[in-house]
């Protein structure tokens, strides 16, 4: 007699929700690196951080007036920002490329980065993707930062509207409001997105409907990655820190709310808020696979004779060089 063994696939995965040290870059790398060594000895396969989080949201715009031009606060601390982002050219996550081959691990981290392709005094949202071998295999810059982000950050473009594999999950990720976009995450499910990445600041409100209306959508699983941010977290010799804090002190500004959904948009790790922490989950493909039975969205319930989405996943530059070869 013939048994049927059915296949599934498992993977666990992790979400490092923590503070940044505001706005210095080593100090929070030290931190991600950690919170990363502690997902591989979990035996994480995939670890994400929230949006920005090296070496922190601009958290300032919305507090100290961020629209009023020619500002002395503004400018101060925009420098600061320039100063303090990652460059990838550079190498600064060298340490954390390391620790995902130590781990056999992938890492998904939100950076405010400083790219030398558009000059290097510019500031983009970045979504960085690092695989187990250790290879930064791309850089998602934000689409469209959202409301007072413009202040800080310039708009992105579509190079990273890509998936990775992980194990037999195919991974995609976007930076915050970028979620709310059906066509950025319809760009994601017709690569056979199935492990869907959102990267937020930290707040359960931004988290806790998204999520589960993503999962059910592409019927994926969801994780919602999100930073933590106390007005202790911003040191005494920030600049201009009385007037980012104001009257908030001891209080907490940015709450967290990472989670993690299935595939039938139900909970799997509600909204965690208010503490720093690692929070791992156990995802079972064939949950996939069982709610794609009645709907997948870019499979047998997509008309792309009727429907279909076209996308421009070329770097911008502001400078391309045509050189002659030289004449000696």
């Amino acid at each position: 007699m013939l048994r049927f063994v059915r296949y599934s696939a498992f993977m666990k995965v992790a979400i490092a929700q923590i503070a940044p040290v505001f706005l210095d870059r080593v100090a929070t790398l030290e931190r991600v690196l950690d919170a990363a060594q502690s997902a591989g000895a979990a035996g994480a396969r995939l670890v994400a951080f929230g949006e920005t989080l090296v070496p922190a949201y601009p958290l300032w715009l919305s507090r100290t007036d961020g629209a009023e031009f020619d500002s002395a606060t503004q400018k101060d601390l925009h420098a600061l920002y320039l100063e303090q982002a990652v460059s990838l050219e550079r190498g600064d996550l060298a340490a954390l490329s390391k620790c995902a081959v130590e781990h056999s691990m992938s890492i998904v981290l939100g950076v405010a980065e400083r790219p030398l392709d558009r000059g290097g005094h510019s500031i983009f949202c970045t979504r960085v993707f690092i695989n187990e071998e250790g290879d930064i295999v791309s850089s998602h810059r934000k689409l469209m930062p959202t409301y007072e982000e413009r202040l800080a950050w310039a708009p992105g473009d579509g190079a990273g509207l890509v998936t990775h594999n992980v194990g037999e999950f195919t991974v995609g990720a976007l930076n915050c409001w970028e979620n709310w976009m059906p066509l950025a995450r319809a760009a994601l499910y017709g690569q056979g997105e199935n492990l869907h990445v959102m990267l937020w600041p930290g707040c359960q409100k931004l988290t806790e409907d998204l999520t589960r209306f993503v999962a059910r959508e592409g019927r994926s699983f969801v994780l919602s990655a999100s930073a933590l941010i106390r007005a202790s977290d911003l040191p005494e010799t920030l600049p201009h820190r009385d007037k980012i804090v104001g009257d908030a002190e001891g209080e907490t500004l940015y709450d967290g709310g990472s989670c993690v959904a299935g595939p039938d948009g139900e909970w799997i790790v509600p909204p965690v808020v208010f503490k720093e922490g690692l929070l791992t989950a156990e995802l079972d493909l064939d949950q996939v696979r069982r709610e794609r039975q009645n709907f997948d969205p870019s499979g047998h319930y997509a008309r792309p004779d009727v429907l279909r989405l076209s996308v421009n996943r070329r770097r911008h530059r502001g400078v391309e060089f045509e050189d002659e070869e030289p004449v000696w």
